[in-house]
């Protein structure tokens, strides 16, 4: 009889488990980085990296505004907690002397309160002159009295000025936690906006700053500045609106840096402020109250100094100059410049001079 042999079973590591083990990891491969390179998202094209710096920057314009506001109540409650400070300071310094006086009146009387006064009286060398002084003292405790009262009165006082100071002190540090926050929104915001722009070529990062954010240079910007000023105060409704906008024409090509109000940068409320501000008018910080400053007026009645505000917000704002073009402070990415009224959301506009 022919033996029966078992067949030989082939191991895990011959030439069939190498080809599983290679088919294994093709497919492992195709997977993973094929299909992560299939599924990678495509580079953003120059058309959506603007539309999305545009919004990047119009966000961080709005939170630029509320940190401007933010910093203008700040500003005044330390202004606020400083002369309250000051107030109590100088109140205090009156309530010792007047302690320090009633002390030596007290000291006074501790030294002749043993003796009564009929015996004072009987011992006395002149007596008609001890009864004019008992008047007298008499008298001076009276004023004693009121002294005492006096002091009291101001214990009070300094107590209430140091409460007012520390509600100030509360208010400034609510403030000053308000501005960390926001400043970090601003930063965050931009720095995406950087992030966006850095792949992009020169060119292309020119073409986006250029007619991005707050609106498009102007292209037809004459070399003469002067001539153009000139026109253009001279069409101004009077003289403190001729001096604003002398001022910012002034300041074109100075850089845009949020929260900053000249001499040499600006954001955009910045430029409007620090330009009235050079003619002798205080306007409010932020473009949500510069807009209420004056009275309003509609788009086809502008001249020259008017306020003109952009965006649903009201978030933007610059000055119009004259022949459909405003000098504005558009963003961290271009300077202080001329650019026309339409290239963004029209809100309203003011006069305020």
């Amino acid at each position: 009889m022919a033996a029966h042999r078992k067949p030989r079973q082939r191991s895990f590591g011959g030439g069939a488990a190498r080809t599983a083990a290679t088919i294994a990891l093709a497919g492992a491969a195709s997977a993973t980085g094929f299909d992560a390179t299939a599924h990678a998202e495509p580079k953003p094209s120059p058309q959506q990296v603007k539309a999305k710096v545009d919004s990047l920057y119009q966000e961080a314009e709005v939170a630029t505004q509320k940190y401007d506001g933010t910093k203008e109540k700040a500003d005044r409650a330390r202004d606020r907690l400083n002369a309250l400070r000051d107030e109590a300071a100088r109140r205090t310094d009156r309530l010792d002397s007047a302690r320090e006086a009633l002390g030596t009146a007290a000291a006074a009387q501790y030294r002749t309160a043993g003796i009564d006064p009929s015996v004072q009286l009987l011992l006395s060398s002149d007596p008609r002159r001890y009864l004019d002084d008992a008047a007298f003292a008499e008298r001076v405790d009276s004023r004693q009295a009121a002294a005492v009262a006096g002091v009291r009165k101001q214990l009070r006082e300094i107590e209430q000025l140091r409460g007012a100071a520390r509600v100030q002190v509360a208010s400034l540090t609510s403030r000053q936690a308000e501005l960390r926050r926001q400043k970090r929104t601003i930063d965050a915001k931009l720095s995406e906006a950087r992030r966006l722009l850095s792949p992009l070529t020169e060119e292309q990062r020119a073409q986006i700053t250029e007619a991005g954010g707050a609106g498009r240079a102007s292209q037809s910007t004459p070399r003469d500045l002067g001539s153009v000023t000139a026109v253009a105060t001279a069409e101004a409704p009077n003289a403190r609106a001729a001096a604003a906008v002398a001022y910012a024409y002034g300041k074109l090509g100075s850089p845009y840096i949020w929260g900053a109000t000249g001499p040499t940068a600006f954001d955009c409320s910045g430029l409007v402020l620090a330009a009235y501000r050079s003619a002798g008018i205080s306007l409010p910080r932020t473009t949500y109250a510069q807009i209420g400053a004056g009275h309003r007026i509609s788009r086809s009645e502008l001249r020259p100094g008017d306020l003109v505000f952009f965006y649903s917000g009201v978030s933007h704002v610059g000055l119009y100059v004259g022949n459909g073009q405003m000098i504005h402070a558009p963003n961290p990415s271009a300077p202080v410049r001329l650019a026309p009224v339409d290239t963004m959301p029209f809100a309203g506009a003011t006069r305020v001079a």
